[in-house]
């Protein structure tokens, strides 16, 4: 089975020092154990993915928890942020021409695109998580151009485009009410996954588009105010657009009341299909869901379901779909199938 998985912090994982062409318990780096590398996706058949660059706004860079790393910037400051999203960008721009990744481009103009060779380059669409390293809407066009397709406007924090899940009550700004036009002229992807509740009603106020998820579950399976998880009605807008809503793999996204420092309070492989099922019921199909697994996004190997430690385990969120009545063509959908008719794939 060859999977299109919608969200891994690659570039970030890479900057952490994450060596990403040795197998996992040889990659060194931040977030051990490691799950992902290019040759842990290429053995567990993960043919297409979204491709994060990551980066983080500081509140207070001399607060003794501040993050570090080049990956981070101080809260407003749009030229650091440029140059920590930069940095990705061009590790992203080495990989492919070294030959070990193709750049997807656009929405609908995909077909043919992934390698006949199923070992040969992974399909990688450029996903900005944070759009604060655009300095402005009017330059959003250089960074299509080097092949991000989709754009979430913020991650926990606000940023200067939007309110994150970690601020709620924070909507657009203005500068973010520009952004949003402009990224329908040039026909990038909305993601919705870190977005303010806020935000996100703004948002789809503002445009006709069809909007994705690329990793967020069902608030209503976790916490009813935790604005990082999707809220029904917006999970219902997302499939009445066309859209598609990846999996979260992390652990406390699937299940709550988990000892997240006991590496064995683990959810199940089921209770993350529960996330899926919610899903397919409030869209009233199965034609919205697919993998965003997030594996090793700023986590460990141990904040993964149970039984999953590598993407070759993927096949066992298939299985479990069996287990449930799922045809084999609903769960290749899930899988493969359905993120590639968004993106044009195919």
């Amino acid at each position: 089975m060859q999977w299109f998985d919608a969200h891994l912090d690659l570039a970030y994982l890479a900057e952490c020092g994450r060596d990403m062409h040795v197998e996992p318990e040889e990659s060194r780096g931040r977030h051990q154990p490691a799950t992902i590398t290019l040759p842990s996706l290429r053995a567990g058949g993960v043919r297409a993915c979204l491709g994060t660059i990551f980066t983080e706004a500081i509140q207070d860079p001399k607060a003794p928890d501040a993050e570090t790393g080049s990956f981070a910037y101080a809260q407003g400051d749009a030229r650091g942020a440029w140059v920590a999203g930069m940095r990705q960008l061009k590790l992203y721009h080495a990989w492919r021409d070294a030959g070990l990744i193709r750049l997807m481009g656009p929405r609908g103009q995909n077909a043919g695109a992934v390698s006949s060779d199923e070992h040969g380059p992974i399909l990688l669409g450029v996903l900005m998580e944070c759009a604060d390293p655009i300095e402005a809407p009017e330059q959003l066009v250089t960074w299509v151009e080097g092949g991000v397709v989709a754009i979430g406007m913020a991650w926990w924090h606000h940023s200067r485009y939007a309110g994150g899940n970690g601020t709620p009550g924070h909507g657009l700004t203005q500068l973010g009410k520009q952004l949003v036009p402009r990224i329908d002229e040039l026909g990038v992807v909305h993601d919705l996954s870190h977005l303010s509740q806020k935000s996100t009603e703004q948002l789809l106020s503002m445009t006709h588009a069809a909007v994705i998820a690329s990793h967020s579950n069902s608030r209503a399976l976790l916490e009813p105010d935790n604005e990082r998880h999707l809220a029904d009605e917006t999970i219902r807008e997302i499939g009445r657009r066309g859209g598609v809503i990846g999996l979260n793999l992390v652990r406390n996204f699937i299940r709550t009341g988990l000892d997240r420092k006991d590496p064995n309070d683990r959810p199940s492989v089921a209770d993350a299909i529960n996330h899926v099922e919610h899903v397919c019921e409030i869209m009233g199909h199965r034609r919205g869901v697919g993998m965003g697994s997030d594996m090793d996004g700023g986590i460990t190997g141990h904040d993964l379901p149970r039984g999953i430690d590598r993407p070759r385990d993927f096949e066992k969120l298939g299985e479990e779909l069996r287990n449930r009545g799922w045809s084999d063509a609903e769960i290749e959908g899930f899988a493969w199938g359905n993120w590639s008719r968004f993106w044009g794939l195919s």
